[in-house]
């Protein structure tokens, strides 16, 4: 398979890496509006064919799947002229930033018949599908209520850097730069881990964004300090269950950490990933009696890359595609329309009208 990278920025990286590790997959090109950068990036990965626009390299042709990792407001252009070629498409999160795009996006890849992936990277999680499975196969019985958080520490640790003087966080914290906060950056990734560990789709949410003060007149240079840091979710799902979901990224002693926990009503589980490692513990059968907790170890399951590959190879479909993505991005659109403030007796008709209008 002959692969594309559109955008070297930092996650770009892992991409480059992950891809040129799987036999028979050749990173044949790249593309930057940098080039500094698209230069840099080349050397360090041995890609010969540069390019600064998607035009340019969409021109030349010569390659078969694209790694879409420019930055989220680009992400309907470029990977929609990318569908328009025929090529497969592997894209970051979030796949749109609005629910519209994002569903035009998915019916495209359909039409061209092309594969089309969206890297929720947290499915590369084994203990996330075991919990799947025993859901499935009915090992907690009927699920009934789920609890979910994603915690990072970024605003209060220097861990990975000081977010003051780096664009690469500075611009998670602006609108005006392309953000949607903690909702549209992480919150993206725990709705997915919820519904796919819980087996069950989201069907409603309600939210509530809280933006804090970070520094005198919220803002650094040309970055508006004005996305949200934190949300708060409840959540409905499609096969009754409640759910609380929660983000931040105030979170001091948890570097990056998703936490899920699925209660029916004949035992629970709990998923915990976090920068170290991942565990799974369950609470079933005589253990409900006694609230004894077990650990249990999780088989290895394939990266969002090698399944990628795979699919392209066999010109199959594969999760998560853009269809899940477009309905993981209603939900977002929906949460950020029920934290807007509304007159008084217009709030739950504008919540009814919004469904409605996004599907």
């Amino acid at each position: 398979m002959r692969l594309l990278i559109l955008g070297t920025g930092k996650m770009a990286n892992r991409h480059a890496t992950s891809f040129a590790a799987i036999p028979g997959v050749h990173l044949t090109g790249a593309v930057d509006t940098d080039a500094e950068r698209l230069h840099s990036f080349c050397d360090k990965h041995g890609i010969e064919r540069r390019f600064e626009t998607a035009e340019s390299a969409l021109a030349w042709g010569d390659f078969d799947a694209v790694a879409n990792v420019t930055p989220d407001a680009v992400h309907y252009a470029t990977s929609m002229a990318c569908i328009a070629a025929g090529k497969h498409v592997l894209c970051e999160k979030p796949l749109a930033t609005n629910h519209a795009h994002a569903v035009e996006m998915a019916d495209a890849a359909d039409r061209a018949g092309v594969v089309a992936m969206v890297n929720l990277s947290y499915r590369d999680v084994a203990e996330l599908h075991a919990a799947r499975e025993m859901v499935l196969a009915g090992r907690i019985g009927a699920v009934k209520h789920v609890e979910a958080s994603y915690l990072q520490s970024w605003l209060v640790s220097s861990a990975w850097g000081d977010w003051r003087t780096g664009p690469q966080w500075l611009w998670r914290l602006s609108k005006g730069h392309g953000s949607n906060g903690t909702l549209g950056d992480i919150g993206i990734h725990i709705l997915d881990f919820v519904a796919f560990g819980a087996a069950s789709q989201i069907s409603d949410v309600s939210c509530r964004l809280k933006t804090f003060n970070k520094v005198d007149g919220d803002r650094i240079g040309d970055y508006v300090l004005d996305a949200n840091d934190s949300f708060v979710m409840t959540a409905g799902f499609e096969n009754g269950a409640l759910g609380v979901i929660h983000a931040t990224r105030w979170a001091t002693g948890h570097l990056n950490e998703l936490r899920l926990r699925i209660y029916g009503d004949k035992g629970g589980i709990e998923v915990q990933h976090g920068h170290q490692a991942s565990h799974l513990r369950v609470c079933v059968d005589g253990d409900t009696e006694t609230a004894t907790w077990r650990d249990v170890t999780a088989e290895p399951v394939a990266t969002n890359y090698e399944r990628f590959v795979n699919a392209v190879r066999l010109n199959i479909p594969t999760e998560p595609d853009f269809q899940h993505a477009a309905d993981l991005q209603r939900l977002l659109d929906l949460a950020s329309l029920a934290d807007m403030p509304q007159p008084r007796g217009k709030q739950k008709k504008m919540a009814r009208l919004s469904a409605y209008r996004m599907g």
